[in-house]
């Protein structure tokens, strides 16, 4: 990640590629605001719009095959799993796969020792926007991340209807809180 003094923050988004993709991809681009998608390998396609997502300067790392809890698993289902998903979304968008990040946020050293084998950067996040939580009320996404932003941190969103629903306006409350978005 990059820092020149400015203050900056990190956008990423889980559990991609999802129906509500394009809408966020709009948002994003009119926005100028760069992303790293963490997407699981089951639901990406050829016909799904990755090509997309790269050629507007974002990122895709994996978040696994199928959003397994890779605590549970032993070392080998974890490599397998994790090593599968690395390959797959590789031969889809035909570039190298760098990030990773273990879904729900659970790992243990055999999630480590998997992801350095396998030359991965393990992106965790420093504030998680919640949106899972707030269908009914997606304002308070907004008011979660606002009331934790710090320089550098890295903010976790999903491709959500909700979310989908208050982008523009989060984006709006960070820059006025003097954040610029950056890319990793």
């Amino acid at each position: 990640m990059k820092h020149d003094g400015q203050k900056k923050v990190y956008l990423t988004i889980d559990d991609g590629p999802s129906k509500v993709l394009p809408q966020i991809l709009d948002i994003l681009k009119d926005e100028n605001v760069p992303a790293i998608f963490f997407w699981q390998s089951r639901l990406i396609y050829d016909e799904r719009p990755w090509k997309r997502v790269l050629d507007e300067g974002h990122l895709i790392g994996t978040h696994s095959t199928k959003h397994k809890n890779l605590v549970k698993l032993s070392y080998a289902e974890q490599y397998h799993d994790i090593d599968q998903s690395v390959k797959k979304l590789e031969q889809v968008i035909g570039t190298k796969v760098k990030y990773f990040r273990p879904p729900y946020g659970q790992y243990n050293q055999d999630t480590i020792d998997v992801a350095n084998k396998l030359q991965l950067t393990t992106v965790m996040w420093r504030i998680a926007s919640m949106d899972w939580e707030h269908k009914k009320d997606p304002q308070q996404i907004i008011s979660h991340v606002i009331n934790h932003l710090e320089d550098g941190a890295i903010i976790l969103i999903h491709e959500l209807s909700q979310t989908l629903e208050i982008l523009p306006q989060l984006i709006k409350e960070v820059k006025d809180k003097g954040y610029s978005f950056s890319k990793f």
